[in-house]
């Protein structure tokens, strides 16, 4: 009963031409899989990731035309992270996004890796984050989460020089993606917000087995608690952070375009989605049956916040409809919906997958 790591996020946007031209054409996320929101068929669902859409690399989208704008809050996301290779590749990613027109904070010397911040068309917060160099810089690997680790002095907020940071940029103009930057690593990690990190911990650290890899400060609010959780040495893409704030000043998320709808940790196979099924069931969790969703299974329940954890299995995986080379070039529908496949098409927003 182990679990892997991230299987994905999805997220709300509002415009699913918009949203394939930015994932797809400005950050080289593969469009892996077009189809609709299985529970509101009238809705486009869009899956992006590397080459195949590995599990910890997917991004994907409920494209709700006329969403609301959603709020960052307490039971939500506060952003994702995805990897890149090195501090060179995370400065070619901020020279290539602002040639753009795209406002990039960063980088940040994050003390465990180093990361910029921008946001997607509809408001997501989106970091890229170096793999390195990890936790055992202030602790060591036997050791780690442990004991609590203060944020050095000099990377706080208060103690930044923004001038200088602002500046920083690769000296020449980044027109096209490289093979060394290319975000095909997958996630980093996904943040969310909670009110208890204690409570926190129980969810993902005691109940479901994740190792607490780092117990710190938000370098960015020194009084809020952030800790990490992960699989193993706590290796990128295994990730999950949480930021503790006052429900009193933070508020609940609002999910609406540009805030996470839910997150999928994944495990193996359907045997063992089944046995922790009964353990969340055991443990007084409200949880869903497994659920058909084609590419994988699915069972989902809320942690102690509200934010909504879905437990999926790593296969069948997206050829299983369309072959490999195929992926993301034609709108693909359950078994179960084929029959309405007209109707459905036809309250789509159309969609141009191989040139948009």
């Amino acid at each position: 009963m182990t679990i892997l790591g991230i299987h994905h996020i999805t997220a709300v946007c509002r415009d699913a031409r918009r949203t394939v031209r930015f994932y797809r054409d400005v950050l080289g996320q593969r469009l892996v899989k077009q189809t609709v929101n299985f529970d509101a068929p009238e809705s486009h669902h869009l899956y992006f990731g590397d080459h195949t859409g590995q599990p910890g690399t997917v991004l994907t989208f409920f494209a709700w035309p006329g969403a609301r704008a959603g709020q960052t809050g307490v039971g939500g996301t506060h952003h994702l992270a995805l990897t890149t290779r090195d501090d060179a590749t995370l400065l070619q990613w901020k020279r290539r996004l602002c040639d753009l027109g795209i406002a990039v904070d960063g980088p940040y010397d994050r003390h465990y890796f180093h990361s910029i911040y921008f946001r997607d068309p509809d408001g997501l917060i989106i970091e890229i984050a170096t793999a390195g160099p990890g936790w055992t810089i202030d602790e060591p690997a036997s050791a780690l989460g442990t004991g609590f680790q203060a944020p050095p002095a000099e990377m706080l907020v208060r103690n930044r020089d923004e001038t200088r940071i602002a500046a920083l940029t690769w000296p020449e103009p980044v027109p096209a993606i490289t093979t060394a930057m290319a975000l095909d690593q997958g996630m980093h990690h996904i943040t969310i917000i909670g009110a208890d990190i204690a409570r926190t911990h129980w969810f993902f650290g005691e109940l479901l087995g994740m190792r607490r890899v780092k117990m710190t400060a938000n370098f960015d609010d020194p009084d809020s608690a952030h800790w990490y959780w992960g699989v193993g040495d706590g290796a990128p893409g295994t990730l999950i952070t949480s930021f503790e704030r006052d429900p009193r000043r933070a508020g609940r998320a609002q999910l609406g375009a540009g805030q996470t709808h839910h997150f999928a940790l994944a495990v193996a196979d359907e045997a063992t989605q089944l046995q922790w099924r009964e353990r969340l069931l055991d443990a007084g969790l409200r949880v869903s049956p497994v659920m058909d969703r084609v590419y994988f299974r699915s069972i989902y329940c809320q942690d102690p916040d509200g934010h909504i954890v879905e437990i999926a299995t790593a296969t069948p995986g997206f050829a299983v409809d369309e072959p490999v080379t195929a992926l993301g070039t034609r709108l693909q529908l359950p078994p179960w919906l084929e029959p309405q496949r007209e109707r459905i098409e036809a309250g789509l927003q159309p969609l141009d997958a191989g040139g948009v």
